[in-house]
C-alpha cells in the first residue's frame, strides 16, 4: 500500500533539517544547563550531607584524615542523647515564642503599611516609601548599641520583649515586597468596592489580603525562616540559660575543652526540619509570591 502524505508534506520536509538541527540545539543547551545546574546543587548539598553523615558518626570519625563521608557504623543513639544532653524542649518552647508572636507582628504591619503606600493618597507618601527602603541600606551594626541601651532603659533585658515588639514596627523588605504584589492588583476592584461603600479597611480585608495570600505567605515562610535561625538578637539580649533560643542552645555542646561535634549535629538536624517542612509545604505560594504571580487571569 502507498504511503498518503498530507497536503503540505513538501514544505515540512523541505523544513525538516533546520528544525531538527534547532531541536538538537536545544536539547544540548538543554542538557548543559540541567549539568551546570546539577553540579552547583551537589556542591551546595555538600555541607547538609556532611551535617548528616557527622549527626550520626561516632566521635572519633568526625575529623579523620582523608574526610570519611559515610560512618563505619551508625550511631542513631546520638539523636535521643542530643536531645537530653540539653535542654532542647525548653530551646524549642522559647524559640517557637519568638518566632509566632514575631511572624504575626512582621505579617499584620507590613501589610497595612504596603497596603497605605500602594492604594492610600498622601502627602509625602513617595518620600516616605523612599526613606523605609533607604533603611535597608543601614548596617544593623549602626543601631545595634542605641537599640540595646533603649531596651535596658526598658527593663527588656534577658525578656523576648525585644525580639518581638520591634517586629509591630514593620520591616522594609516586607513592606517593599507586600506594596510590589498590591499593585499588580487592578485598581477596577477597588473601585467597585468603593462604590459599594466599602471602606478602605474592607478593601484591604475583604479583597487585597484574599488576593495576595501567596505573597503573605512568602512574607511568613521569610520571617519563620529568619527568626528560627536568628543567632545575633538572642545572643544580645538573651542571659539566662532558660530563656535561650534553640540557635544559642546549640552552642552549649561546645565546651571549654571539648566539643561534641556529632551531636551538635544531630541537634542541628532536627532544628533545620522544621524550616525544611514549611518551605516544601508552601512551596508553591512561595513561588507565586516572589514571581508576582498571584492573580489568575
Amino acid at each position: 500500500m502507498d504511503q498518503v502524505y498530507p497536503a503540505n508534506a513538501t514544505v515540512v520536509l523541505r523544513a525538516s533539517p533546520q528544525r531538527r538541527r534547532r531541536v538538537i540545539e536545544a536539547a544540548v543547551v538543554q542538557s548543559v544547563v540541567f549539568s551546570v545546574a546539577l553540579a552547583l546543587g551537589c556542591v551546595f548539598l555538600l555541607p547538609f550531607f556532611w551535617m548528616l553523615s557527622t549527626s550520626v558518626k561516632a566521635p572519633d570519625e568526625v575529623f579523620t584524615f582523608p574526610m570519611q563521608w559515610l560512618p563505619r557504623s551508625i550511631q542513631w543513639e546520638n539523636y535521643p542523647r542530643a536531645f537530653t544532653a540539653v535542654p532542647y524542649l525548653r530551646f524549642v518552647e522559647n524559640t517557637l515564642t519568638v518566632v509566632v508572636f514575631a511572624m504575626i507582628g512582621e505579617v499584620l504591619s507590613s501589610t497595612l503599611c504596603a497596603y497605605g503606600f500602594a492604594r492610600l493618597r498622601f502627602v509625602g507618601r513617595d518620600v516616605l516609601f523612599v526613606a523605609v527602603l533607604a533603611t535597608m541600606m543601614l548596617p544593623e551594626q549602626v543601631t545595634m548599641i542605641p537599640v540595646f541601651v533603649v531596651f535596658r532603659w526598658l527593663g527588656w533585658v534577658d525578656t523576648f520583649l525585644p525580639l518581638i515588639v520591634p517586629a509591630y514596627f514593620g520591616h522594609p523588605f516586607y513592606i517593599f515586597l507586600l506594596r510590589q504584589f498590591f499593585m499588580t492588583i487592578p485598581t477596577e476592584l477597588e473601585d467597585a468596592a468603593r462604590i459599594d461603600g466599602a471602606s478602605s479597611f474592607q478593601i484591604l480585608r475583604q479583597i487585597m489580603i484574599p488576593l495576595s495570600m501567596p505573597a503573605l505567605a512568602t512574607v511568613a515562610i521569610f520571617s519563620f525562616i529568619y527568626h528560627w535561625n536568628d543567632f545575633l538578637h538572642p545572643l544580645l539580649y538573651l542571659s539566662s540559660k532558660d530563656m535561650k533560643t534553640l540557635a544559642l542552645g546549640l552552642a552549649l555542646f561546645k565546651g571549654e575543652y571539648s566539643n561534641d561535634w556529632n551531636l551538635m549535629m544531630a541537634a542541628s538536624v532536627m532544628a533545620l526540619m522544621p524550616c525544611l517542612t514549611i518551605f516544601f509545604l508552601a512551596q508553591r505560594y512561595f513561588i507565586e509570591g516572589i514571581t508576582m504571580t498571584g492573580l489568575k487571569q
